[in-house]
């Protein structure tokens, strides 16, 4: 079991950081962005084919993260510029990427044992602990910042940024940039994590990083924390509940019914766990 906790705590901070790149669309900008299905093992893929190519681990990391921001731009491209519906740029981008990404390195699973990754020669979750601290400091600075504040007005109020004489669109495609970005940097670290890259990597992801932020705002709602902190905790007790699970005896092959009730059960309960308390009283 302790073996198990330790596994879903250092997939939980792998995770942590999906999460907080899509709630930059999800709870930001408000814009349904289905292209990380795509975008989460596009960071695989780009990493893979970089650390094979003789690049290091962090170098291979960090491409990865700039390269998927430009997953954000293609799905920008189709919504704003050529006026498809978000959800459809998000579906239309992630069938490109599934293209893409086989044709970056010529087949579907490319194993990575043989070689480096960021966690040799260290403890793998000290390292997962600094990366997701490290994101999650930038990521508040940011949001900080005069294009962080428009950012949020952006998702908050759209005609009131219109209003000040700054072009939304700009914003959204930082927004769609960055959470791409994020959501491919968490691509690569779980192809580091587990070893190898898989082209089906990313299929139900969505609901993984949904599950994290729902959770994530469930048993924190009533603490003044930001996103990026609840995402982070989300993730670590989404990934939790998974290793009970599978504890208590459920197959592996099982755990994406288990994540499609979790997001159910804390969705319901965000519903009708207000009215119940009120019965009670």
């Amino acid at each position: 079991m302790n073996t198990l906790i330790l596994t879903s705590v250092e997939q939980g901070l792998i995770f942590a950081v999906l999460a907080i790149g899509v709630t930059i669309t999800y709870k930001i900008l408000d814009f349904a962005d289905l292209s990380v299905e795509g975008t989460f093992p596009m960071g695989a893929f780009i990493f893979a084919r970089f650390i094979t190519s003789g690049a290091g681990p962090v170098i291979s990391t960090a491409l990865a993260f700039f390269i998927g921001t430009l997953a954000g731009l293609l799905t920008y491209t189709l919504n704003i510029k050529l006026k498809i519906k978000a959800l459809l740029s998000g579906i239309l981008t992630m069938t490109i990427l599934y293209s893409v990404n086989l044709r970056m390195n010529g087949k579907s699973n490319i194993g990575l044992f043989s070689h480096p990754s960021i966690f040799d020669g260290a403890s793998t979750l000290i390292v997962l602990i600094i990366i997701v601290a490290a994101v999650k400091l930038l990521m508040d600075m940011f949001l900080k910042t005069e294009i962080g504040y428009m950012l949020v007005a952006t998702g908050d109020n759209e005609t009131l940024v219109k209003s000040l004489g700054e072009d939304s669109n700009k914003y959204k495609l930082i927004g769609l940039m960055l959470s791409n970005g994020l959501v491919a940097m968490s691509g690569a670290l779980m192809a580091q994590y587990q070893g190898f890259s898989e082209i089906t990597m990313g299929t139900g992801i969505i609901v993984v990083s949904l599950a994290s932020i729902i959770v994530g705002d469930t048993i924190l709602k009533e603490k003044k924390l930001k996103n990026s902190t609840r995402a982070i905790m989300g993730a670590l007790v989404y990934k939790f509940i998974g290793a009970v699970a599978i504890d208590l005896g459920l197959k592996p092959t099982d755990l994406r019914a288990v994540n499609a009730i979790i997001v159910i059960a804390f969705l319901s309960y965000n519903t009708f766990g207000p009215q119940l308390k009120k019965l009670n009283k």
